[in-house]
């Protein structure tokens, strides 16, 4: 498989193992309002570099994380977002020169970005689920590039789709060709253990087939790929009519060589028919198995009927399951942004709620962990808070900011969520708790002469509560391994 070069891969691509852990220390603490809807309590918010963080969550929840959405940095260049899109921040540079080296000072920032996300995958891929999935936005600046890498850490096979998100909202209109779309990855460790997904593409209309509860289809069928052959009916097999018979007949499909008799819905007598079919094995399977209903290859019960009209059809209880590559109809950057603004909070280029609420209601745990490490106004904890009180699910979300307004911004939106004041108007509160975390020095630990090893130490969840930790170094005794401890 091809892989990608870049100047500085080198050091970074162990850079993961050399990352101590880091001690989690309670900031704060914020208690919902009586009476707000019953949601998931058990999440975090972590203040610090998602390097460490991620590191230091491994002890606790590596193979666990069912869902991963991160939207890094799409390496535009352009540094005047709050959300500093580029590779130039102090702080990464500081990184840079710690692991890299003198080369950092030489690299282009598409080897700076390679970089800063190799490690970061590689740590979310120890924490992903063996049947987690991972999601990633991205824009055209890196999409080729990060593409190699994410097929380098997980596989090539492990690629479960490429979405196109087309941006609702302003275009550049002076661009000769209207850019209007991003990307999200996807990925899984076991892509074939992915169930087909218990959602329909939200752009799907109202009146479509997509939403009848049932499906019914003739499985009769024939062509050169279905030549024909007979089948027997036993006695009992079942018929969408009372009663009736269906005449010996050789003239149409399927062909009778003798009458069926149908009484109380059943067959009386046993019949060959004879015709070229579409389920064969699964109408065979469901005789063998006396008439009860089987599963598809999409968990949907499926049984078969014999029609009036001689055809046998499969009835199949819809689950319904409609994801397409294309996500229209999901909102925009620009129309978040002035969602939030409208409650005081300024923040360029968030995610729309929805679009991260569509990917998250893909995966099938109801109390699964969702994690995203780049944060920013905290998009996909009020989407987990939004799918959960939809669905009265329990999904719990641990989010890590290294920006100085994850207290001040991130935080503050998850706890207005929970009581009902930011982005809410159509859910006037969300219930839950979350924990946020802050890091006084988040890169003081990469020196190389650092040698003391760090270990996560979050406190007690309390409930309805959010709670503000620091991450700091403490000095401990050498350990061989890193254990969690809750206080």
């Amino acid at each position: 498989m091809p892989t990608l070069q870049w100047v500085g891969k080198d050091k970074v691509v162990n850079h993961h193992l050399d990352v101590p852990f880091r001690v989690l220390n309670k900031v704060s603490s914020f208690r919902a309002p009586e009476g707000t809807p019953a949601n998931s309590t058990d999440n975090r918010i972590i203040h610090g570099d998602n390097l460490e963080a991620l590191k230091s969550l491994l002890p606790e929840f590596e193979g666990k994380v069912k869902c991963i959405y991160i939207d890094p940095p799409y390496n535009t260049g352009n540094e005047g977002w709050v959300y500093n899109d580029a590779v130039n921040d102090p702080k990464i540079k500081r990184w840079l020169g710690q692991v890299v080296g003198k080369e950092g000072d030489d690299l282009s920032r598409h080897d700076k970005w390679l970089c800063m996300m190799y490690p970061r995958l590689k740590l979310l891929h120890r924490l992903l689920h063996p049947e987690g999935v991972l999601f990633v936005s991205i824009d055209d600046d890196e999409a080729h590039t990060l593409r190699l890498v994410l097929d380098e850490i997980f596989g090539r096979h492990a690629r479960l789709a490429t979405f196109v998100w087309r941006t609702d909202g302003n275009f550049d209109n002076q661009a000769k060709i209207k850019n209007c779309h991003e990307y999200i990855y996807m990925y899984s460790k076991s892509p074939d253990a992915f169930p087909y997904p218990s959602v329909v593409d939200p752009a799907t209309p109202a009146d479509s087939k997509l939403f009848r509860p049932v499906i019914r289809n003739t499985v009769v069928k024939n062509g050169t790929k279905n030549p024909p052959s007979e089948i027997t009916l036993p006695i009992g097999f079942p018929a969408d009519f009372e009663a009736g018979t269906i005449a010996r007949r050789t003239d149409k499909w399927p062909h009778f060589l003798k009458t069926a008799k149908v009484a109380g819905g059943t067959l009386t007598n046993e019949v060959t028919i004879k015709s070229g079919w579409s389920s064969l094995d699964m109408l065979q399977a469901f005789i063998s198995n006396n008439f009860k209903p089987l599963l598809d290859r999409k968990q949907q019960e499926t049984v078969f009927r014999l029609m009036p009209s001689g055809a046998i059809e499969s009835v199949k209880t819809r689950k319904p399951s409609h994801v397409i590559t294309v996500l229209t109809g999901q909102g925009s950057t620009q129309a978040a942004s002035a969602d939030l603004a409208e409650h005081g909070i300024t923040f360029s280029y968030p995610k729309p709620r929805s679009l991260v609420r569509y990917l998250i209601s893909m995966i099938d745990d109801e109390e699964c962990i969702v994690l995203d490490s780049f944060a920013g106004s905290g998009t996909t904890a009020h989407a987990v808070l939004d799918l959960n009180f939809q669905e009265g699910e329990r999904r719990r979300f641990i989010l890590i900011e290294m920006e100085s307004y994850a207290s001040s911004l991130t935080s503050e939106r998850v706890k207005a969520a929970i009581r009902g004041e930011t982005d809410t108007s159509d859910r006037p509160a969300l219930g839950g708790a979350s924990t946020t975390t802050r890091s006084a020095s988040p890169y003081s630990c990469l020196t190389k002469t650092s040698t003391r090893p760090l270990v996560l130490k979050p406190s007690a969840p309390m409930w309805p509560t959010a709670k503000v930790f620091r991450l700091t170094i403490k000095p401990r005794r050498r350990t061989r391994t890193a254990r969690t401890f809750w206080g």
